[in-house]
């Protein structure tokens, strides 16, 4: 808490003036934001501080895993935010955020009870399940290092579908307001790979260029794309 409380004051006197002005608007006003990012709670995860994002700029879920259970009528946390988002909101992109060195992806590779101790995370971690399934049928022979990346580009793809699920997110689709993003954040590099909807493959951000990678987009939109 020392660190935290040292934070700040430094806050208050460095950082705060320098965004006063948009602070102040947008504690008048309200907010805007047109992403809405689903990430990890992993300490080393900063969704504001990979995207050099400014106060406003992000809508935020955090959870382990960065996990989005399939939508059913029974309410949670996650759920009914995806849904202030995208209704309320507005949110023109979400992206699903996962990483190296997870945390909740390395729980599959534990050994049988290990979890035990911690019944309500094993549900929480079984939304993940199925990306761990595949993994093990298609790249059983893999090392442990290896099957473990890929278990996080699968589980990234495998809460796009989830999201789908949801009957807010289903319409905007539709309708073609809206964008699905998946990446994958390298956190000793620093550097994100993105899904590439059209190949089902990730590609480094730092070679795409303006052509940035969509894992989902609408029909409308697609329209759009070409248009444009």
């Amino acid at each position: 808490m020392d660190k935290l409380m040292k934070g700040l004051s430094r806050y208050r006197e460095g950082a705060y003036p320098k965004h006063a002005q948009l602070l102040e608007t947008l504690g008048r006003e309200g907010q805007n934001p047109k992403t809405l990012m689903i990430s990890c709670s992993d300490s080393r995860v900063v969704p504001e501080l990979i995207t050099q994002s400014d106060p406003g700029d992000l809508f935020v879920i955090r959870n382990a895993g960065n996990i989005v259970p399939p939508w059913q009528r029974l309410n949670g946390g996650t759920t009914s935010t995806i849904e202030f988002a995208v209704v309320g909101l507005g949110v023109t992109d979400i992206v699903i955020c996962g990483h190296a060195d997870c945390g909740a992806m390395k729980a599959h590779f534990a050994p049988e009870g290990a979890l035990d101790a911690m019944p309500s995370v094993k549900e929480w971690i079984s939304h993940s399940t199925a990306a761990h399934s595949a993994v093990e049928a298609c790249c059983g022979s893999a090392d442990d290092g290896e099957k473990m990346d890929m278990l996080v580009e699968e589980n990234v793809k495998l809460q796009l579908t989830h999201l789908r699920s949801h009957p807010c997110v289903a319409a905007a689709l539709a309708k073609g307001d809206l964008r699905l993003h998946g990446w994958v954040f390298e956190i000793g590099a620093g550097a994100v790979r993105a899904l590439d909807g059209k190949t089902d493959t990730f590609r480094s951000m730092d070679e795409v260029g303006e052509d940035i990678p969509v894992a989902v987009t609408g029909p409308q939109a697609r329209s759009n794309q070409k248009a444009a």
